[in-house]
């Protein structure tokens, strides 16, 4: 027997015994006796539509306090991006005085240390040209 045989007589077999056992009736949803059951079973299921619809209101309108505080955030935020770009600004021009202030007290340095080395030279002895 090939065991495409055996696994279709094992289903049948298992739809036989489930079909005439109890454990199907058991699944069942049974029918309601009376009307009074069917109405007090849609009852706390189901809700009025007035209800229904005054629950979505609710829950989809937002307060005044919401529309002011989301106002208010987007003030900070725009004035601490305002004060991000004062303080970005103020370190660009702090750095670009102090590159200017190197430069020049190099620049001195370097006429000093010319004016010096002129001022010793005795004409004796080579230039130091590694010094330029």
């Amino acid at each position: 027997m090939s065991w495409s045989q055996v696994f279709a007589l094992s289903f049948f077999a298992t739809l036989l015994i489930l079909t005439f056992s109890s454990v199907g009736e058991s699944a069942a949803v049974r029918d309601a006796s009376t009307a009074a059951d069917v109405k007090e079973g849609a009852r706390r299921v189901f809700m009025l539509e007035a209800d229904a619809a005054n629950f979505f209101k609710r829950r989809s309108r937002r307060s005044v306090s919401y529309y002011e505080q989301l106002a208010e955030q987007r003030v900070q935020r725009a004035n601490t991006e305002r004060w991000r770009e004062h303080n970005e600004e103020r370190r660009n021009e702090y750095e670009n005085y102090a590159e200017e202030d190197r430069d020049e007290q190099t620049e001195r340095t370097r006429e000093k240390n010319e004016q010096i080395r002129e001022y010793h030279y005795d004409g004796l002895y080579p230039r130091y040209h590694w010094f330029h």
